[in-house]
């Protein structure tokens, strides 16, 4: 398929996965709007319609809660064919029913983008409208993702962090004790081969952690103090970081000065905080057990976010340089997601290993930013021929390129629009 039937099919993807404002990840397997998927999606959406772009982030934020959180799932409506629904999460804390944790805070840095390539004019009202929105949303973060004021950010669930079954949860998810579930049926698995998703022992305590949120209420303040996972992700971190620096650039864009001078804060307290994570040992930066102290020993795909989160130091630079390559030379295609090296890599199964579209794109951006284009080009490159010879897939194989997960998947086709189809490859990641 040439590479413009593929721009057309990647535009098809977004508009058939449209429901009216909001898009779904895929059909069948997400049916509902779910909160990065969205926010990349509009990055696909402003390639052709960017007034399309910012209704999607919009409509996101309309199931903001009352306390600033934007929560990973809203649901928008009850479909049976999705585990678990509305009523086993049980929150009341927004206009729309939904899950009780967020998920990455990508939006402000896709806000800023939107702005700094409107071709409407109607860019800075839109970003006026959103900003005490971000601005609720990050105080929420450091209020209950890092209320020690460590500088990380911490989840309470896999699920918060994006990356559900990653290998460095193994740990502090065995401590969680399983109990308070009724029997369940997931459904993730009669869409999906079962290989490919988390084992059901993972989701007896991924329930069981929701279970003990809803027994408090999903009162952010007791979820923190309580929950029996509270670990920080290098992952959201550095999403985190970024996304405030790119809230700062918002806040002065706009000449909101008040705004501009606590998000500074904001981010000297992460920018210190960052060294907690790192691992001399492994010289990267993993996730801490918040509740243990202890830090994970792997190498995953979020480590490299630290170029993207804007940390200049030579040190980590060179560092995730050797780490690339080394891995570079044991898998056809870049990032997988997580260390092809180590014991629990595995090449097909969701976040142990796969490559994903959205996190080589800010992997690249990062390097890009810090002066190594060669990295970044190779990671375009490998997005773009998984792309044109697996399909719009939720993630690849890093060894064969094969598709996985769900089909004609929404950020897939946003990445490509956006940043990985070879008529963008002049321009900057």
């Amino acid at each position: 398929m040439s590479h413009s039937d593929l721009d057309k099919q990647a535009r098809s993807i977004l508009i058939e996965n449209d429901q009216g404002g909001y898009t779904i990840p895929t059909r069948g397997l997400y049916p509902y709007q779910w909160n990065w998927d969205s926010v990349f999606v509009a990055l696909g959406f402003s390639t052709f319609d960017q007034d399309r772009a910012w209704q999607e982030i919009e409509m996101l934020f309309e199931g903001q809660w009352r306390d600033g959180m934007v929560p990973h799932i809203l649901f928008r409506k009850d479909d049976p064919s999705y585990f678990p629904g509305p009523s086993v999460w049980g929150t009341d804390g927004g206009a729309i029913p939904s899950s009780g944790h967020s998920q990455p805070p990508v939006a402000a840095s896709v806000v800023n983008s939107l702005v700094e390539n409107d071709r409407t004019g109607r860019a800075p009202e839109h970003a006026a409208a959103l900003l005490p929105k971000l601005m609720a949303w990050h105080r929420w973060y450091l209020s209950y993702r890092d209320p020690d004021k460590l500088g990380v950010i911490a989840v309470i669930h896999p699920w918060e962090s994006g990356r559900d079954n990653l290998p460095d949860w193994d740990e502090a998810l065995r401590a969680v004790e399983v109990r308070d579930i009724e029997p369940y049926e997931r459904k993730d698995t009669s869409h999906v081969d079962p290989a490919m998703r988390p084992h059901k022992e993972d989701y007896d305590r991924y329930l069981s952690i929701v279970a003990a949120c809803r027994k408090v209420g999903w009162d952010p303040a007791k979820v923190a103090q309580t929950c029996p996972f509270f670990v920080a992700d290098p992952g959201v971190t550095f999403i985190f970081l970024r996304a405030c620096r790119d809230l700062l650039a918002l806040a002065e864009r706009l000449e909101a000065q008040d705004e501009a001078r606590e998000i500074r804060t904001w981010i000297a307290r992460m920018e210190k905080g960052t060294r907690v994570l790192w691992n001399s040992t492994v010289k990267a930066h993993v996730a801490l057990d918040e509740r243990t102290g202890r830090q994970t020993d792997g190498v995953s795909s979020a480590s490299f976010l630290a170029l993207y989160a804007g940390l200049r130091d030579a040190d980590i630079l060179s560092a995730l340089q050797a780490h690339f390559d080394r891995i570079a030379a044991r898998v056809r295609y870049m990032m997988p997601s997580y260390d092809p090296d180590h014991r629990s890599y595995e090449p097909l199964r969701y976040w142990r290993g796969p490559v994903w579209a959205m996190i080589n794109y800010m992997i690249a951006k990062g390097f890009a930013e810090a002066g190594d284009e060669a990295r970044a080009e190779r990671l375009r490159a490998d997005t773009a021929d998984l792309i044109e010879t697996s399909g719009f897939a939720e993630y690849f194989s890093p060894e064969t390129g094969a598709g996985a997960g769900g089909g004609s998947f929404s950020w897939t086709s946003a990445i490509w629009l956006a940043w990985a189809s070879p008529s963008h490859a002049q321009e900057p990641a």
